[in-house]
């Protein structure tokens, strides 16, 4: 039932494997995010923007390997280097989304939240991740329909 339906809607397993894939790119992304975060002791301002920028570029870069060779299942070997500078192009404009949102939620909601409430429960470090995920789930969108339909596109 399942290979069935896959047959008759692939982009749903295109998204599925795309899904799988940001996971990891997630895991990428927050591994090396609080490795400078805990490394430095910095965890919001210029520093946070920074580090989240370097740890979205490691995770995009490793992002363009697996999505073409397993999501898209891009193969060709044409035209390689256009293909990856439309892939720069979408995750620049995918990692500027994804840093904004990221630097909103650390910089103007955690303050809105009350650090008095939660101070007990959430560090510095704990909001600097929340952002990066919120700024992942907000990317992913357009990451997604970017590659399929600009970078990947068939």
């Amino acid at each position: 039932m399942l290979s069935e339906l896959l047959k008759k809607y692939p982009a749903i397993g295109q998204f599925v494997r795309f899904g799988l894939i940001g996971g990891l790119n997630t895991g990428v992304d927050l591994v090396i995010l609080n490795i400078l975060m805990f490394s430095t002791g910095f965890s919001d301002g210029t520093p946070y923007t920074a580090f989240k920028a370097f740890s979205f570029v490691c995770a995009a870069t490793f992002s363009y390997f697996m999505n073409k060779q397993w999501a898209f299942k891009d193969t060709s070997k044409e035209k390689e280097v256009q293909k990856f500078s439309q892939f720069f192009i979408v995750s620049t404009v995918g990692a500027v989304i994804n840093v904004s949102v990221a630097t909103i939620v650390v910089m103007y909601l955690k303050p809105m939240v009350g650090s008095e409430v939660l101070s007990f429960a959430l560090s510095n470090e704990i909001w600097g991740s929340i952002g990066a995920l919120f700024g992942t789930a907000v990317g992913l969108v357009w990451n997604f329909f970017g590659y399929k339909f600009f970078v990947f596109k068939k």
